[in-house]
């Protein structure tokens, strides 16, 4: 008797285990579902178009179903290399048992990859491009090193026009914190304080060393104090020299001056929508306005086409988002 029980028993077990399915998978419309919010904020935040993101995230994660992303909340494939200092998780890759960055949370993720192409040089050319250049940007990403694969490029524009991601690069910030699932630690935190003063000063969060990060044209800045040079703030920021002198189009050996608007992300092509032009004060010169709006100066120069280092005279009026028209 206790035999036939027995064997039933197993029978039984071994039955419910085949009949089980496996875990079900993430698609690709379930992936834009969760994540495209976090993407539309990120480029809001990085200047990293939306499409971009999702693009990369899908491709380099299997739809967030690697084991990478599963185990490791890891979406974009990033290794630790030198300055990693977080937790760690090692699988084979192009060599065994390589180390690549685990994350405590997917938003981790999204916002290191951001982080990751703003911090190094390589990729600095491709925040010159056009937002919703997503061919330029997929094709840069490869140039600069991203993926060793020589059809990435293919392999993200693919992803992007089969699934529309490109509207998404024109999608505005709706400043609401975006939910991607019910996890508690992927629920991205906002600590903005709303502040409403002009084109500068929108709202802003206070820095690990206790600095006030701003914004303006939706780009994050410091105010410089007595003391400050690019080296000390590069150092503070944990950020490359070389990207505060370009952000801010800054000579190699400036000395910055108390008060100083100091940018710690690209500026933009244009200014905000509520800024079409600028009428010329005296003594203000076209740095001044470009660090006022958060243009870059050579986009200015371009707009208005100007030379350079043209001198300008008060009551100028400075087109800061459509270029000028020629008689």
């Amino acid at each position: 008797m206790n035999k036939i029980v027995l064997i039933a028993l197993c029978l039984l077990i071994t039955g419910l285990g085949f009949s089980q399915s496996p875990l079900k998978k993430m698609t690709r419309e379930e992936y834009i579902a969760a994540y495209s919010d976090w993407a539309v904020k990120e480029m809001h935040e990085s200047g990293v178009p939306a499409s971009i993101t999702l693009a990369q995230g899908m491709l380099e994660s299997d739809n967030g179903n690697s084991t990478l992303a599963v185990e490791a909340n890891n979406h974009f494939g990033i290794k630790c290399h030198s300055s990693w200092e977080g937790k760690t998780f090692h699988q084979d890759d192009d060599a065994k048992q390589e180390c690549f960055r685990k994350y405590s949370s997917v938003y981790e993720s999204y916002k290191d990859h951001s982080a990751f192409l703003r911090k190094y040089e390589r990729y600095a050319s491709l925040f010159d491009l056009k937002i919703t250049d997503y061919k330029g940007w997929c094709k840069g990403l490869k140039d600069a090193g991203y993926a060793t694969n020589p059809k990435y490029p293919e392999l993200l524009i693919k992803i992007i026009e089969e699934n529309e991601l490109h509207k998404y690069d024109t999608q505005k910030d709706d400043g609401k914190e975006p939910v991607a699932d019910n996890k508690k630690d992927d629920k991205p935190k906002n600590n903005h304080k709303k502040n409403n003063q002009n084109a500068s000063d929108d709202n802003f969060v206070i820095s690990a060393t206790g600095r006030e990060i701003k914004q303006n044209n939706r780009i994050n800045y410091i105010i410089a104090k007595d003391g400050d040079n690019i080296k000390s703030l590069a150092k503070e920021l944990q950020m490359m020299d070389w990207q505060l002198i370009r952000y801010n189009d800054l000579d190699k050996d400036v000395s910055l001056k108390k008060g100083q608007m100091i940018y710690i992300q690209p500026k933009r092509n244009k200014a905000d929508f509520k800024y079409d032009f600028h009428i010329v004060k005296g003594g203000e010169t076209m740095y001044d306005i470009s660090q006022k709006y958060g243009v870059k100066l050579n986009k200015l120069f371009r707009k208005n086409l100007m030379e350079p280092g043209t001198q300008l005279k008060a009551g100028d009026k400075i087109f800061l988002r459509k270029t000028k028209r020629t008689v």
